[in-house]
């Protein structure tokens, strides 16, 4: 029964702190980090039930270490059914976590309408939970295009700044639109896996598990595949696909940009590893090789791009565009050991770049830019903020000690077993993200002080969510093994 409630308890939280305005301005940001710590409490029991416990004696591998089922529409055999696996886990767990950050670190940055805002980001977490959770194709479906419409009221109502209203709305619109028309292609391959299985069978079933034995023939698992796959490349997002990103990171509050680049970018390679791939497997093998250019040039692609940008936030999300091209090579490696890196780097790659966009808002509130050249001096003039960045800049790009280090380590060894070439190509991201990296750094810690304005020390809220990334981020690249027993449970899905 702990399934449906980590998706009912945020809805009826984002529900009561819309409402609870009307009594108190400040109650929603309350409610709302109420709501969500309520929700990781629950993730952290089911994980420490089903999955600890289970990696500490013998386990019979099975589909679902948890299943809750409810007929829906029986007409069209479509269920409320959820399941939970090691990757699933995993992945709801950076959801709460990322949540309870976002919220934090929006605690004094949104003045208006407080009520609506955070209805709208703890509703946006609680559609993401149910995409990791679903297990009936319809209702992942339902909670993939949920998610698009609080993102796109965050990104047009509460954007970067009042001047640039417009400028958030045509990054909004940009965002739903190419979302929504991906989102209807794969709509379009939901329906036909779907009357394709019963044309052979006589059952209509939306269930994953059923639709995964459909038998069909090459040329229509390649048309179905590729349904799947552009609607997750669009999110992902792989070039030539990634043009909304940088405007939407751009245009976006602070909680957006963290949702976003931790957990929203993550949806797209859950739903290649848990969909795309298991429902197409032979198809997919087929397709394998241009994926692997694609996300080579989409890596290359994206850091070229990013050392020509002097908006510090804009920089970031090419850099991670660039990674995720990353993670895109090693999705298709199929084999174990970059299918487990895949995963410590999604979640080392969700925390370290929320981290930034979070220390790029700090920065902001008290500069009142982004743009690099007029930075500079820093180091001197304010505390923990250049330190703290410095840390999460190094991780980004694979420094040891980090979960990025260890994610890369075993991506690059996943795909060498795969290719040589591919593994010696995606090598190449660790140079062109130090580039920029320290380009950034030498920018806005070093040198001539440019702001001469009294810049406010950091606060004991603001220090609290960035000690928590740090710890978080470091107990990855020390503790792997944790995350690698919970990831294996779910390799027999797979």
């Amino acid at each position: 029964m702990l399934l449906p409630l980590l998706i009912i308890i945020p809805f009826f939280g984002a529900f009561l702190s819309w409402q609870s305005e009307r009594f108190n301005v400040k109650l929603p940001r309350w409610i709302a980090l109420i709501t969500m710590g309520i929700t990781l409490v629950f993730i952290l029991q089911i994980w420490f039930k089903e999955f600890y416990l289970v990696t500490k004696k013998t386990f019979s591998l099975k589909y679902w270490m948890s299943e809750f089922l409810v007929s829906w529409i029986p007409r069209f055999g479509i269920d409320f059914h959820l399941g939970i696996d090691g990757l699933s886990i995993l992945m709801i767990i950076l959801t709460g976590f990322l949540g309870i950050m976002s919220i934090l670190c929006s605690w004094n940055e949104i003045k208006k309408h407080q009520g609506l805002f955070y209805f709208n980001l703890v509703w946006l977490l609680g559609s993401v939970l149910g995409i990791f959770l679903a297990i009936d194709l319809f209702l992942f479906f339902f909670f993939w295009e949920m998610m698009l419409v609080p993102m796109y009221f965050l990104v047009s109502l509460w954007g970067y700044n009042v001047k640039h209203s417009q400028d958030c709305v045509k990054a909004a619109n940009k965002f739903f639109v190419y979302t929504q028309a991906s989102g209807l292609v794969m709509l379009f391959g939901i329906i036909s896996l779907v009357v394709t299985h019963h044309y052979i069978t006589d059952i209509w079933t939306f269930n994953y598990n059923v639709l995964l034995n459909t038998p069909m023939n090459l040329e229509l698992e390649f048309f179905l595949m590729l349904c799947f796959f552009l609607a997750f490349a669009v999110k992902m997002p792989v070039v030539p696909f990634h043009n909304w990103l940088p405007d939407i990171h751009t245009y976006s509050p602070t909680a957006g940009s963290v949702d976003l680049s931790g957990i929203l970018l993550k949806t797209a390679a859950y739903g290649l590893l848990r969909f795309s791939i298991p429902l197409f497997p032979h198809a997919s093998s087929i397709f394998s090789i241009f994926v692997m250019y694609l996300g080579t040039f989409s890596i290359f692609y994206s850091a070229w791009i990013a050392f020509s940008q002097k908006d510090i936030k804009r920089l970031v999300a090419y850099s991670s565009i660039s990674n995720m091209g990353f993670i895109l090579i090693a999705i298709y490696a199929d084999n174990k050991i970059a299918f487990e890196g895949v995963v410590v780097q999604m979640l080392a790659h969700g925390v370290s770049t929320a981290a930034l966009f979070i220390l790029i808002g700090q920065l902001y509130e008290r500069l009142h830019t982004r743009n690099i050249n007029k930075m500079g001096g820093l180091w001197s003039s304010i505390k923990w903020i250049p330190a703290f960045s410095l840390f999460f800049f190094m991780a980004n790009i694979g420094i040891p000690g980090t979960g990025n280090f260890v994610g890369e380590f075993m991506m690059l060894i996943g795909i060498f077993n795969f290719s040589p070439f591919f593994s010696g190509m995606s090598v190449l991201i660790l140079i062109f993200s130090a580039i920029y990296s320290l380009k950034i750094i030498e920018h806005t810690c070093y040198g001539e002080v440019k702001n001469y304005l009294k810049v406010d020390s950091i606060t004991n809220r603001e220090f609290f969510i960035i000690i928590c990334l740090v710890l978080v981020l470091v107990l990855l690249g020390f503790f792997p093994q944790i995350i690698l027993d919970t990831a294996c449970l779910s390799l027999y899905n797979f």
